[in-house]
């Protein structure tokens, strides 16, 4: 309780800090970044506290925490000061400041973020503490990356499965995580289930900001000289469908285990569920029949709703369509999860773009650019940010903040420039213009990451033999889906719409992504064919059959295209309009004095549309490669981006919706509403009852640290454990093993490097190579009976400490009398021992 009260108040402290700063650099947003300034202030704070440590200019440790919030501090105090030189408000007394002003005038707003922060924040930390195990899938690597931080002497941190190295990985997000566990004196532990509990509340308050900040900028009031105040209800009350959204509804695969264990619409034979090809739902439903699935970890098949098969019928294995409520049942910390918050702050920048904020001009030698020096810094520091906490990331943050730009340029055209909106060619040039030097200036900044990192990518590769069905692509989408049609169809009468242009677009991109697809197909055939070639064998006689299996196979999955055709269409006819055409076809109902900014703003909405169908559409045509070769990881990422554009977009839908319909047009919307609800939140409601054994925790009771599950499950190894924490540091040697296991823990909870970790992961992360035989050696260490190979293998890895515990007796056969006569016995208890080396 105390480590959670701690987090809390570091947090709202952190977003108080960082409000003043953020409300002067976000002057078009209507909350001027307060729903942000939690995820802005952590953002900036981490970076000057990584930069600072990496450069040597601090240590990693309490001081240099404090010197990194000292900095941040400082700055929002040089915004202030800079902020009331340029308004003209120097010359009001501080009680009427802008800042107090604005938070005395929104304080519906202020007190209706708090209450979502404080709320979200307890929510999980709940959920966690009914099963803070960290155990199975990439926990262990996750409580890795954290303890190896927090335990680093210096920056870049040391990487705990391979000594001797670096973290050659996307760490950003645990930097974060350890400075807040530093700072509050928290176990990795616990800091591991607290931070899970504060992303998903930095998650809600930045949803709910993008909302608010969409559906009020219609709705204000403005007193001459002061600030301008929002503070209509609906708008305060309807900006919480994008916290519900985002993180609790959830795909129709939840509501389908209900509707299967129930025994709905099985026979005997073919019927739907064998139709509809989900693994353990194309089964029988077991006996007898309930409401309640009971399978084991049956929430797990909901992030593998997509089944891909080869052209021969063979299953290529699970692909990961993981979502954010799946994510906070199955409570890994992983980057794509830690990453939320920050791509959020991502869409709000861009948002800030295209309302008009960070206007000036950059001259540059080849072109200007129509942004202020502030704006392209923040835009870098952001797109830097996402590169370092998930790469993949990266992609959905420059193309929002890029897109925003043109937008602007689209809507809004500089000062003095006549002719220069709507769309025309040299909305193409500004998306170089600025693309280009941001990116340069994206890598410069985060320069020491780079460096260190090596992507496991190795390419793109074609897909061919896997496009979506469209009946799956309806399980996992069809709760967005619904929403956003519902909008799209509703738009049609709205405002003008160029047909052509959105058709002919949307048909190219869908031709470009074909083009792609066979030239990265020609290329491997002709770089790589004695890997392609047997492959090609393997699914048809040749080439021109496999070609025409595919494009049959295609055709028979064409719903998918169709579905996702349906959804850019529209969207982009709706963009691809002047704004003339737009406001002129308007309906009376909206076109007062604030309907330009109506119109405009739902154009933002339309650009996450297209966004989000975009990233859906990508995969079914062309993937990354890595080192499963199939594409997995791609559909895991571009899916996990896209629910956070969809989930906005579907809520903005919903309130616009409900707002603006009347009779029977709401009626049937709200049944519709109602009944995508219930689909949408079977999941979670009945997903994190199992996952909590019905929110009855182990028998240690709710903690958030899983250490208590140690001391009671392993009270020997738990001594040992504290004993190295306290110790002196040094290289551990611990058994070897595969990933997804017990291997490595000796490093993962006391934040001492060991010879070689998951092998199978150091391998994603880096060349190979570079284990070289660790794995044989740690082997011979244990076993050997020879004291002089044992004593070269410890000098060899720099080894300290040895230990010998449960899992090093049944991995090898130990011979401890060599250690007994070499080296020193420091820890003793039970069967758990620990030499260590002079």
């Amino acid at each position: 309780m105390l480590s959670f009260l701690l987090w809390y108040l570091l947090a709202t402290l952190l977003g108080g800090l960082t409000f003043p700063l953020a409300y002067c650099l976000f002057p078009a947003l209507k909350d001027r970044g307060y729903t942000l300034s939690r995820a802005f202030g952590l953002l900036v704070w981490g970076y000057i506290f990584w930069l600072s440590a990496s450069l040597g200019i601090a240590q990693n440790d309490v001081g240099g925490l404090m010197l990194g919030l000292t900095v941040l501090v400082a700055l929002s105090g040089w915004a202030i000061t800079n902020y009331r030189e340029a308004s003209q408000w120097d010359q009001l007394p501080v009680t009427n400041s802008p800042i107090l002003l604005f938070l005395k005038s929104n304080r519906r707003l202020v007190i209706t973020v708090e209450l979502l922060f404080l709320l979200s924040f307890a929510f999980m930390a709940f959920i966690r503490a009914g099963n803070p195990e960290i155990l199975g899938t990439e926990k262990p690597m996750e409580l890795m990356m954290i303890n190896g931080i927090m335990h680093s002497p210096t920056f870049p941190p040391r990487d705990l499965w391979l000594s001797g190295y670096s973290i050659s990985y996307y760490y950003f997000g645990y930097v974060m995580t350890s400075m807040l566990a530093t700072l509050t004196g928290t176990p990795a532990t616990a800091a591991f289930n607290l931070m899970i509990a504060l992303i998903f509340a930095l998650s809600a308050v930045g949803a709910y900001g993008i909302l608010y900040n969409l559906l009020s900028m219609r709705q204000t009031s403005k007193v001459e000289g002061q600030p301008e105040i929002v503070n209509r209800k609906s708008e305060i009350v309807n900006s919480l469908l994008a916290p519900l959204f985002l993180l609790l509804v959830s795909n129709v695969e939840g509501f389908l285990e209900v509707l299967h264990r129930r025994g709905l619409f099985w026979t005997e034979g073919k019927n739907f569920w064998t139709w509809l090809d989900l693994p353990q739902l194309r089964d029988a439903p077991t006996q007898p029949l309930g409401w309640i699935p009971e399978r084991f970890w049956w929430w797990w098949r909901a992030s593998r709703v997509v089944q891909d098969y080869e052209l021969n019928g063979n299953w290529t294995g699970d692909v990961i369509d993981e979502f954010p409520a799946f994510s906070y049942v199955l409570g890994d910390l992983h980057p794509h999860v830690l990453a939320m918050p920050f791509v959020l702050l991502a869409v709000a920048i861009g948002l800030n773009i295209f309302l008009g904020g960070w206007r000036g001009k950059i001259n540059l030698y080849f072109t200007e650019l129509h942004i202020s020096k502030t704006g392209f810094f923040l835009c870098a520091l952001m797109l830097g940010a996402l590169a370092f906490l998930n790469t993949w990331d990266v992609l959905i943050g420059g193309a929002l903040i890029l897109f925003s730009y043109i937008l602007a340029q689209v809507h809004r055209p500089v000062k003095g420039e006549e002719g220069e909106a709507g769309w025309r060619w040299a909305r193409l040039e500004d998306l170089f213009a600025l693309g280009i030097p941001l990116l340069i200036a994206a890598y410069a900044l985060y320069l020491p990451f780079f460096i260190g990192f090596d992507s496991q990518a190795g390419g793109i590769l074609p897909s061919f033999m896997y496009p979506t069905r469209g009946a799956q692509l309806w399980v996992m989408w069809g709760t967005l889906f619904v929403p956003i049609f519902a909008f799209l169809f509703y738009r049609r009468s709205m405002s003008a719409a160029n047909w052509r242009a959105g058709t002919l677009a949307s048909l190219g991109i869908v031709l470009a992504l074909f083009a792609l697809m066979f030239l990265f197909g020609f290329l491997a055939l002709q770089l790589k064919p004695d890997l392609v070639q047997p492959l090609i064998q393997s699914q048809a006689e040749n080439v021109g059959g496999f070609i025409a299996a595919s494009l049959t196979r295609r055709l028979a999955y064409i719903g998918s295209l169709f579905t996702l055709l349906a959804l850019m269409i529209p969207t982009l006819a709706h963009l691809f309009v002047k704004p003339t055409d737009s406001l002129n076809a308007m309906d009376s109902a909206e076109t007062d004095a604030s309907a330009p900014q109506q119109d405009t703003t739902r154009s933002f909405a339309l650009l996450l549309i297209f966004l989000g169908a975009l990233l859906i559409t990508g995969p079914e045509f062309i993937y990354l490669r890595d080192n499963f070769n199939y594409r997995i990881n791609t559909i895991f990422k571009f899916y996990y981006q896209a629910w956070i554009m969809l989930s906005l977009a579907a809520a903005y839908a919903v309130a616009v919706l409900l707002k603006n319909l009347r009779g029977a047009a709401k009626s049937i919307f709200s049944a519709v509403l109602a009944l995508v609800l219930v689909v949408g939140l079977t999941y979670p409601t009945l997903a994190f009852a199992n996952k909590t054994n019905n929110f009855q925790p182990p028998f240690f009771g709710y903690s958030l640290d899983d250490f208590d599950r140690v001391k009671l499950e392993n009270p020997d190894e738990a001594a040992a454990i504290e004993w190295l924490r306290f110790a002196p540091d040094g290289i551990v040697a611990e058994a070897v093993g595969g990933a997804y296991s017990a291997y490595a823990r000796i490093a993962n909870y006391t934040g001492m490097p060991t010879v070689l970790g998951w092998d199978n992961h150091e391998a994603q992360w880096r060349d190979n190579a570079l284990q070289g035989t660790r794995a044989y050696d740690i082997e011979i260490l244990y076993t050997t009976s020879d004291g002089f190979t044992a004593q070269e293998i410890v000098a060899r890895y720099n080894i300290r400490y040895i230990y010998i515990g449960g899992l090093e007796r049944t991995t090898y056969a130990v011979d401890e009398s060599k250690f007994r006569s070499l080296f020193k016995l420091v820890f003793q208890q039970g069967n758990v021992a620990i030499y260590e080396a002079p």
